[in-house]
């Protein structure tokens, strides 16, 4: 009983909307303003090898027309987020449109319906990387972590959308190894502290400054 009020009172509301078309249409007066860009609608039309000319009146009939066809979705489109008691319009509600209305069929493959996806629960899509990566060149870089015990950063490797380990750009591809950013002794475990050598005893030495009667004899 209740689906039938909405049906009534969506069906109204289509017949108001179309009614008062008509009478914007018939009143019209000015051919030269309109809601949407003339040139980019008549670039679109040009895009087809087929046509040759096209006269000035055609992209104004094109403009009302790609008007209405959206008005129209979207009304369509608000039914449906009213009848699921939001007052926001998603992709959904253009989905369900399309699919309930005979002469919107060729958006169907275009708006697909996406029936699993949970109403405030974002869907996870594979390929895309975390959010602290940063995209340059179709690449993605993680952000570099400050490694304990040393000044400089150690590069971490991130993944690209194909899954496959990210290379520096604009260098000779080689896959990055934070190891090659540190010098290890042999024999001393990766990220162990590291003892150097203390310096030969004879480049500790210094030689000691001559003395005023050596200065002297010199002379």
């Amino acid at each position: 009983m209740q689906s039938m009020g909405y049906q009534n009172m969506q069906m109204q509301q289509l017949q108001h909307f179309w009614a008062t078309q008509r009478q914007e249409i018939e009143q019209v007066t000015d051919f030269k303003n309109h809601q949407l860009p003339l040139a980019r609608i008549k670039k679109i039309m040009k895009a087809d090898e087929d046509v040759k000319m096209i006269s000035a009146e055609a992209p104004v009939l094109f403009a009302k027309a790609c008007e209405m066809f959206t008005l129209e979705l979207t009304l369509r489109s608000w039914m449906h987020a009213e009848e699921n008691k939001r007052r926001t319009l998603q992709r959904n509600d253009i989905a369900a449109a399309i699919t309930r209305t005979d002469i919107f069929d060729f958006l169907v493959d275009i708006v697909p319906r996406d029936e699993v996806r949970e109403e405030g629960v974002p869907v996870a899509r594979a390929g895309i990387p975390p959010a602290d990566a940063v995209p340059y060149g179709g690449m993605y870089y993680m952000a570099q972590p400050q490694a304990q015990g040393y000044g400089a950063p150690i590069p971490q490797v991130a993944q690209n959308v194909t899954g496959s380990p990210a290379y520096i750009v604009g260098r000779p591809a080689m896959h990055m190894d934070a190891s090659m950013y540190m010098s290890q002794m042999p024999g001393v475990p990766y990220g162990a502290p590291q003892m150097w050598p203390a310096p030969a005893a004879e480049e500790q030495a210094e030689v000691p400054p001559a003395s005023p009667s050596e200065n002297a004899s010199g002379s």
